[in-house]
């Protein structure tokens, strides 16, 4: 009798694809994004030497 072995192969995904869910893709992309907000944030803060709710009049 012999064993018979199974290849599994992978399809290799596009980390950077745009992709809905709770995928690894989506939270890549929404840690990158939530990046750009914080430092967008602090450079207004920065430059404009108010707060950020400030700087739009909310507060």
């Amino acid at each position: 009798m012999t064993n018979a072995t199974k290849t599994i192969t992978s399809i290799p995904e596009d980390r950077n694809g745009w992709r809905w869910g709770f995928t690894p893709q989506a939270e890549i992309w929404n840690g990158r994004l939530a990046m750009i907000g914080f430092l967008s944030a602090a450079l207004i803060e920065i430059f404009s030497g108010q707060g950020f709710l400030h700087f739009w009049g909310i507060l």
